[in-house]
C-alpha cells in the first residue's frame, strides 16, 4: 500500500492551515505528524483519510511496486483505512459487543480475531454488556482504538491516540502498536512524544505553512 500526497493545501476562509504538502507514505512504515495545538496536524490527517476535502492538491491511494492502473478510487479509499480520533463519536446506546458487531458489517476484523477476543484484549470484558454511554472516557478510548487496530486495513490513522489514558492504557496502546502494525502504514497526529515514540519518520506540520 502507498499513499501519495501531491501539493496538498487546506484553508479556512483566507487562512491557509498548510500548503504544498508533498509526501509519500509506504507500508511497514510509521509516521508522526507533529505540531502545537491548532497547528493543523489533525486537519492534515483528516484530508489524508478523505474525511474532509483539500483546498488544493491531491491524495492518491495505490499498491506499492505496481502499475499506475492499480490506483484506488478516492471514494473507495475508506475500505483501506482505519482511524481513531477524539472527535469520532461512538454509538453510545450500544454495548461494546453490539458496537463491534455493527462495525464488522463494514470492515472485517484481523484474521483470527472475533468480538469476544477483542473485548477481552482491551480489558473491557467485565463491561461487555454495558451501554457505552456508561463507560469512563478512558474505556471509550479503548473502544475507539480497538475499532481501528483490529479492522483488517493496511492503513491505520491515529489522532492523539492516548487521550484520556492512564499508564495502563498507554502501555496497552504501545503493545498493540508492536503487535498489529508491522506491515501497515501508521500515521500518528500528536504533540505528545509518548504517542509517537515508535515512529521512524517525523513530519513537522510547520514545515508546510
Amino acid at each position: 500500500m502507498k499513499i501519495s500526497c501531491q501539493k496538498l493545501g487546506k484553508r479556512f476562509n483566507r487562512d491557509w492551515i498548510f500548503r504544498n504538502f508533498t509526501y509519500d507514505f509506504f507500508a511497514a512504515q510509521s509516521y508522526a505528524i507533529t505540531g502545537a495545538n491548532g497547528s493543523g496536524k489533525s486537519t492534515l490527517l483528516q484530508v489524508i483519510a478523505g474525511a474532509i476535502a483539500s483546498s488544493e492538491g491531491s491524495v492518491e491511494y495505490g499498491q506499492h511496486h505496481s502499475k499506475p492502473k492499480s490506483i484506488i478510487a478516492s471514494e473507495n479509499a475508506y475500505q483501506y483505512l482505519s482511524i481513531a480520533a477524539p472527535y469520532l463519536e461512538l454509538v453510545e446506546e450500544m454495548t461494546v459487543t453490539e458496537f463491534f458487531g455493527f462495525h464488522q458489517n463494514f470492515k472485517p476484523f484481523l484474521p483470527g480475531w472475533n468480538i469476544e477476543k477483542i473485548v477481552s484484549h482491551v480489558g473491557l470484558e467485565k463491561a461487555a454488556n454495558k451501554q457505552i454511554r456508561y463507560y469512563s472516557s478512558g474505556m471509550k478510548q479503548r473502544v475507539k482504538l480497538a475499532q481501528a487496530f483490529f479492522s483488517s486495513t493496511p492503513v491505520l490513522l491515529l489522532d492523539e491516540p492516548c487521550t484520556n489514558f492512564d499508564e495502563t492504557g498507554i502501555n496497552l496502546y504501545h503493545q498493540m502498536v508492536k503487535d498489529f502494525c508491522k506491515d501497515r502504514i501508521v500515521i500518528v497526529s500528536s504533540n505528545d512524544q509518548q504517542e509517537y515514540s515508535f515512529c521512524n519518520n517525523i513530519l513537522r506540520i510547520q514545515d508546510w505553512k
